[in-house]
């Protein structure tokens, strides 16, 4: 049995140096654990095989126990400096970001403020200035004149719906402008053609009842290109007196010969018939030419009107009073 019990401590004296050998190797706390069961196993020698056996366990506890703590110790260091690189790298691009929208977004808006507050103005074209005023006439057998016209005509014309008009004066200059016509008698019409190189202008003067007046109209004018344009009107009811008279209109008219014809007529006096001495017959003037002397004797009979209004009201109302005072007195 001594010799049994000497080989049994020898056997753990060598396991003990196999053990001291790999804690040499091990971590610092591994070593503080191994002493530790070293000293229990020492001062029990006369353990048995299983308490060899529960000492080799326990050493082999715990090494994992170190490990766990040595992988502790390693995953917390990079856990601090990646939370810091993503807070750096976070902020420094949001203010820049920032500053761009800001300077992209306010830039275009002005240009187009600018650009709405100050429009182009279409082009204007000048305006026309009044025609010339001529005078015409007619003669029968090229010696008597039996139809006499003065006036300036001015034409304001458009070529269809969605054009503008455009206008044109006719000049009466006898190298320009080429007149022609018929006498009427008998009961036929009187004309007046006036002709010059763009406008042809036909008049046709009725007698109805010792009345006469401008019954038609027709007009021609040539264009730029080879564009023509026409207009007419066979029920007019214009520039109307009584036959051996003529008719006066010294202001401006206008008249709408057609919804894309209007012709503006300027010292305005015609005679078509019954012409004697070769000059104009007493005119009757148009409705423009009226005197408006008038508009005064009104006016001033409206305020005396009701001025005597007024007079009349105030006597009845002191009338009535003086009546209730002498009633008062006579009852005192």
């Amino acid at each position: 049995m001594a010799v049994r019990g000497c080989m049994t401590l020898l056997f753990i004296l060598l396991c003990g140096i196999v053990h001291a050998d790999d804690l040499v190797t091990s971590p610092l706390p591994a070593i503080q654990k191994l002493s530790t069961s070293q000293i229990i196993s020492s001062t029990s020698p006369t353990t048995s095989k299983h308490s060899s056996a529960a000492t080799s366990a326990a050493v082999t506890t715990e090494f994992p126990t170190t490990h766990h703590n040595t992988t502790n110790s390693t995953t917390e260091p990079p856990t601090t400096p990646h939370h810091n690189t993503t807070n750096s790298t976070t902020e420094p691009p949001t203010t820049p970001h920032h500053n761009m929208t800001n300077s992209t977004t306010e830039a275009p808006t002005t240009a187009h403020s600018n650009a709405t507050t100050a429009p182009t103005p279409p082009p204007t074209s000048p305006p026309v200035p009044n025609p010339t005023v001529g005078n015409y006439s007619v003669k029968s057998d090229n010696v008597t004149v039996c139809l006499l016209a003065k006036m300036g005509l001015q034409f304001s014309f458009k070529m269809s719906e969605n054009a503008s008009f455009q206008t044109l004066n006719l000049d009466p200059s006898p190298n320009v402008t080429e007149v022609s016509g018929a006498c009427g008698s008998g009961g036929n019409d009187s004309s007046l053609v006036l002709k010059s190189e763009e406008i042809t202008v036909h008049f046709i003067f009725t007698n109805v009842s010792q009345k006469f007046r401008l019954h038609a109209l027709m007009l021609s004018v040539n264009l730029a290109k080879g564009n023509v344009f026409n207009a007419s009107n066979n029920n007019l009811s214009l520039w109307e007196a009584s036959v051996g008279s003529s008719y006066m209109c010294k202001k401006e008219q206008s008249y709408n010969i057609t919804d894309k014809l209007t012709i503006n007529s300027f010292e305005l006096q015609v005679q078509p018939f019954a012409v004697q001495n070769n000059k104009f017959n007493t005119a009757e003037d148009c409705v423009a030419d009226e005197p408006d002397n008038f508009i005064v004797p009104i006016a001033v009979g409206v305020a005396l009107a009701v001025l005597i209004v007024i007079v009349l009201l105030a006597y009845l109302i002191g009338r009535k009073r003086s009546q209730n005072s002498g009633y008062e007195q006579f009852d005192s």
